[in-house]
């Protein structure tokens, strides 16, 4: 009878233990079976959320991060004045201009179209045998900002094309917008064809319609300072007029006249 009464403790605790090791057992098997049934995460490329790319994204290798710097003065450091021409229709005042930099020593800057530069073959061939310079205005003229890059890519290489077969130079690295009509688009898309953009501090205003000699003389004394860029045009009569007096009037208040390359040195 006592062993019975030792014997009924000892059935129940060993049903007990039984019992925990088949849960314990259970347990694990299943998060074995877990385990087996989830694959491995792996981060590559196409698992990333689309948008992480569309955050951040990489810029062209051709295309520039930052639009480029806009030439519209010269070295303010010293007492000068640089005068630029623009050459892009008709050329009443193109002789004038060459014998007044001839007779005041000063190496002019001519910003020619390649339709000017076909044109008037002879003036263009002359001003670069008398050592002046001659940069891109595009080839016909047009309004950039209205052009797609390819455009405007055509428009530099057909100046460049002919002003370099007429001269042997080229005309980088800078160029004029016509109008002055330029965006962040139009510079990217210059600098990407290796020119750099030149405004003005000044326009005389040579070209206006009603416009006395005086007033573009005035025009041009009110603006002077050093480092300054004035814009004046081959194609019409009053440059022609005017240039000698303006350029006398302006050495003897003490400035250098230059033109580019040695006005923003």
């Amino acid at each position: 009878m006592r062993n019975k009464k030792f014997l009924i403790p000892l059935l129940i605790a060993l049903t007990a233990i039984l019992c925990l090791a088949g849960i314990f057992y259970w347990q694990s098997f299943s998060n074995d079976l877990d385990y087996r049934a989830t694959p491995s995460l792996q981060i590559t490329p196409e698992t990333l959320p689309a948008q992480s790319n569309a955050a951040s994204p990489s810029p062209s290798p051709t295309i520039p991060l930052q639009t480029p710097k806009e030439i519209s003065s010269g070295n303010a450091n010293k007492k000068q004045i640089i005068f630029t021409f623009d050459f892009g229709s008709g050329n009443q005042s193109g002789q004038k201009i060459l014998e007044v930099l001839k007779d005041h020593d000063v190496r002019g800057t001519f910003f020619t179209t390649g339709r000017s530069a076909e044109q008037n073959a002879r003036l263009i061939e002359q001003i670069a045998k008398q050592g002046h310079e001659i940069f891109n205005h595009t080839h016909s003229h047009p309004h950039l900002t209205q052009l797609t890059d390819e455009e405007i890519r055509q428009e530099f290489k057909k100046c460049e094309d002919i002003v370099f077969g007429l001269t042997g130079h080229s005309t980088k690295p800078y160029f004029r917008p016509p109008y002055g009509e330029r965006d962040e688009r139009v510079l990217r898309v210059a600098a990407q064809e290796g020119y750099q953009s030149v405004f003005w501090t000044k326009d005389a205003g040579d070209w206006i319609t009603d416009i006395t000699p005086q007033e573009v003389k005035q025009r041009i004394y009110s603006s002077l300072k050093n480092g300054a860029i004035i814009l004046m045009h081959v194609g019409d009569e009053i440059t022609g007029q005017i240039l000698d007096e303006v350029f006398t009037q302006i050495e003897q208040q003490g400035y250098k006249i230059v033109g580019l390359t040695e006005g923003l040195k």
